[in-house]
């Protein structure tokens, strides 16, 4: 039987008879001589896991400095905008597989790991890119919705696409989409374009493996004329419920199609009847399935410097002492399902026995970046991002701040789409917030900041909300308001609600 999980531990230091792999590490603990020993621990391995870590993933894109190249992403993105947005939807992958036909089927020339779920797809996506590259496999990873740059949603060896690539690519299969698109009832998407040239650009470059996280549900979802060796599937909460479902199951009735003939299965923890819908179509197609808490999962984890300290069991055995440069529960739980996703990638568990190369996973880890998740954009106060859009990921969230920072007052900066459970989300955030400052992003899909401080009152009493319709003037609001406590009070601000508005604040704050 395996050993049960528990989701905070203690972090153990190595015994004395195996060597240091961290030169420094000793010499760290012993200046920390005013601090708790095992605090100091904990802070010199994060901090030296982070140098070996190497340089980072490549932050957002972003304009292009080039005028003439910056103009021409221009008349892409606006060529791209005549066609159906990401929320408009006609459930079928028949024009993306038209699209496939004439190019060519580029999506079958690499391997792929198809990632589906409710939340925390787009970090555990990059967390295997990670892995797969410190492996030296050339890397393809494709996710949405992008922070601040549509360049992000395609990325090669760990780096957003260059501006001049994507323009690149777009012209070349521009006339191919056109012949798609005189032959169907509908043109194709901007969601479904921007697959076609993900999986153009993989092939071209070419890529070892692609990595692709669906837009939205699984079994109509435009990614999903791949066949992923891998099926990853991350915690199914309610979101999209018009399209998707009113249950879990329903929902994962939709996200179960990524799961293909043979292929492996990663299972993130999920509601018992999510997981009856999932295994059921994983016995029907003869895939193999790993669940998280079974198979492999958190063994432990500590609070440390700029993230967490983590044990994992695998599916090939127990990876100890992985530093995260990401807070919160759910991101150690990410980083589980990521580290189960490679093992099956690399038949670990099944073709072979030995678990992945240790210091190859923490150094894979330890550099390992997720842009507008939980993200700190400054100091004095400190202001942070974060993309919980639905009640699910505004609950981890709210969980994991309270948890990584130690603030005496924190104040919100929410600004959602009117298509999502706003009451879920501030209800969510309810606990957290001293006060709230309502605001709204420039995306037609925005939610009136009136309209959106009206359920706001409702929730937190109309004493502790604030309405400033433009986003500039809500972060100078909230940031004064957490200045009110002095300089060394520890109040914060924690900018969500939508990834468009923690794009746009992270402009607004001087990232990208």
């Amino acid at each position: 039987m395996s050993p049960p999980l528990r989701r905070l531990g203690t972090v153990t230091h190595p015994s004395d008879d195996q060597p240091d792999p961290f030169d420094p590490f000793d010499e760290i603990v012993e200046a920390e001589t005013d601090r708790d020993p095992d605090l100091a621990v904990i802070e010199a391995g994060s901090r030296t896991l982070r140098t070996q870590g190497g340089r980072p993933q490549a932050d957002v894109p972003g304009r292009p400095e080039d005028p003439e190249v910056d103009k021409a992403l221009r008349e892409v993105e606006a060529d791209l905008a005549t066609r159906w947005g990401e929320t408009k939807l006609e459930p079928s992958v028949s024009r993306i597989a038209a699209l496939m036909d004439v190019l060519g089927e580029p999506q079958r020339s690499y391997p792929s790991i198809h990632i589906t779920g409710t939340n925390g797809k787009t970090s555990t996506a990059r967390m295997i890119e990670a892995l797969l590259g410190a492996f030296e496999l050339r890397t393809g990873r494709y996710t949405s919705p992008h922070v601040q740059s549509i360049t992000e949603r395609i990325s090669l060896d760990g780096a957003p696409i260059q501006a001049e690539r994507f323009i690149e690519t777009y012209n070349d299969i521009k006339p191919y989409v056109e012949m798609v698109d005189a032959q169907q009832e509908y043109r194709l998407s901007f969601f479904e374009v921007l697959t076609g040239m993900a999986y153009a650009a993989f092939a071209d470059a070419p890529v070892d493996v692609a990595v692709v996280e669906v837009g939205m549900g699984g079994s109509w979802d435009a990614t999903n004329v791949i066949d992923g060796d891998v099926a990853v599937v991350t915690p199914i909460d309610l979101d999209h419920t018009d399209r998707l479902g009113e249950t879990p199951a329903e929902i994962a009735g939709e996200k179960a199609g990524i799961i293909k003939q043979d292929a492996g299965v990663i299972m993130a923890q999920q509601p018992v009847d999510a997981a009856q819908v999932l295994l059921k179509k994983a016995v029907e197609v003869d895939a193999t399935v790993a669940r998280e808490g079974l198979e492999f999962g958190v063994v432990s984890r500590q609070v440390a410097v700029g993230g967490q300290m983590l044990t994992l069991r695998g599916l090939g055995g127990e990876y100890a002492e992985v530093y995260l440069p990401l807070h919160g529960a759910h991101m150690a739980h990410n980083a589980a399902v990521a580290l189960a996703a490679v093992e099956a990638f690399f038949g670990v568990g099944a073709l072979r026995a030995e678990p992945l190369d240790i210091d190859t996973v923490r150094k894979a880890f330890a550099a390992v970046s997720s842009p507008g998740r939980l993200e700190v954009v400054r100091r004095s106060p400190t202001v942070v991002l974060d993309a919980a859009h639905n009640p699910a990921g505004a609950r981890v969230t709210a969980e994991a701040i309270g948890e990584a920072f130690d603030f005496s007052r924190l104040i919100g900066v929410v600004g959602a789409s009117g298509d999502k459970n706003v009451r879920g989300l501030l209800e969510a955030f309810e606990p957290v917030f001293a006060e709230i400052v309502v605001t709204q992003n420039s995306s037609h899909r925005a939610m009136d900041a009136d309209e959106l401080a009206a359920i706001a009152v409702e929730v937190f009493g109309e004493e502790r909300v604030q309405v400033e319709p433009r986003l500039p003037d809500a972060l100078e609001a909230a940031i004064t308001l957490a200045e009110e406590e002095g300089e060394f009070a520890g109040g914060g601000v924690l900018v969500t609600g939508s990834v468009i508005t923690v794009g746009e604040a992270r402009l607004l704050l001087g990232k990208g």
